[in-house]
């Protein structure tokens, strides 16, 4: 039997390496090796050195899935974690319930609570919500239009959208949903822009938000007509290109111009640990780091790696990220949320959002 077994605390780590997101696979990675390295500057997790497998999430939910079946049912594996897709979460929840420990980094549809998984990632109640109302509030745009991947996160996303829409008298003009890895939106532009809508929530992922993107602004719809999106960190910022994100806002929990001592922190260790040339971090990237800091925050403080344990101790733990300090309750994180406007090379902060009061 391989005595490092003993001696390490092996982690899968799910992002995507490939696909259209994989546009976020390298600061996912290097995000968590940051962690890693951290966390066994110190006392490791449970006394053990934390080892990192890489696994793909950028491809096939089952073929995942499969994957971490298969190192878990060999005893390859004590926890998982990483930023991935809704579909590819649901694909792994039932593989890993109630066996090992599962933190999800990834903004998501919300709803989630099974034993044994924890999101640090935002939702649309605190995310999408508070930034609906703060452009309806600020612009009077009534008229809106949906784009978004066809799978779980975005319809349910688009589906609260409309509902909160409707709620402070706007509505939804067009709504529509591509298969993950679309490049073409001729058509969707057109339908966008013939439907006379004067602001756009865009719930595409990696490089099919930068298709639309580029598209959408190449049809001179940016002269008139705003766009939100949940998901667009720097990388794709950088790709889609300062001249197609003109009016563009963005909601998240994380910026790299977020000046606060965690963050400058953060954006300074990331750089001496892997030089002035590495990937911009971003939201997206560095959600892998807070995944494997509040991995190492629960089972330290459970004492084991068993899920019945973690659980019973869970809403007593807390964690540093980039972030700030960061609690969790009920398996969530919570978290402040900021709305940005995109400009050529990063985000002006416009100040922090939350879901107002009716």
């Amino acid at each position: 039997m391989n005595s490092d077994r003993f001696d390490t605390f092996r982690v899968g780590l799910i992002f995507p390496m490939s696909g259209p997101f994989g546009i976020i696979g390298p600061s996912s990675e290097l995000s968590a090796q940051l962690a890693r390295d951290e966390l066994n500057a110190s006392a490791g997790v449970l006394g053990r050195r934390v080892e990192l497998m890489s696994i793909d999430g950028g491809r096939d939910p089952v073929t995942v899935a499969h994957e971490v079946a298969t190192l878990l049912d060999a005893g390859a594996l004590d926890a998982v974690a990483g930023m991935h897709t809704s579909a590819v979460r649901r694909a792994v929840i039932p593989v890993t319930l109630g066996r090992i420990p599962y933190v999800y980094t990834s903004m998501y549809e919300g709803g989630d609570r099974y034993p044994g998984l924890f999101i640090t990632g935002e939702t649309p109640a605190n995310q999408l919500v508070p930034a609906l109302e703060f452009l309806v509030r600020e612009f009077g745009r009534r008229r809106w239009a949906i784009v978004g991947n066809d799978y779980v996160w975005p319809r349910k996303s688009a589906s609260i959208t409309a509902t909160r829409l409707r709620g402070l008298g706007a509505s939804v003009v067009h709504a529509e949903f591509a298969p993950v890895g679309t490049s073409d939106f001729a058509r969707t532009v057109t339908a966008i822009e013939r439907s006379g809508a004067d602001a756009t929530v865009v719930l595409l992922i990696g490089d099919d938000a930068v298709h639309f993107h580029q598209q959408f602004a190449g049809a001179g719809l940016d002269a008139h007509c705003i766009r939100l999106s949940p998901l667009m960190d720097e990388n794709m910022l950088l790709a889609a290109g300062g001249e197609n994100t003109h009016g563009l806002y963005v909601a998240s929990g994380y910026f790299e111009t977020l000046a606060t001592e965690a963050s400058l922190g953060f954006s300074a260790r990331f750089a001496r640990s892997f030089g002035v040339d590495a990937p911009i971090v971003g939201a997206l990237g560095q959600s892998c780091y807070e995944g494997i800091k509040l991995l190492g925050a629960l089972v330290n403080r459970a004492g084991t790696a068993d899920v019945r344990i973690i659980e019973s101790v869970s809403d007593s733990v807390s964690f540093t990220g980039a972030r700030g300090h960061l609690f969790l309750s009920d398996g969530h994180v919570s978290q402040p949320i900021y709305l940005a406007l995109a400009g050529a090379v990063d985000f002006e902060i416009i100040g922090e959002i939350r879901p107002a009061r009716d």
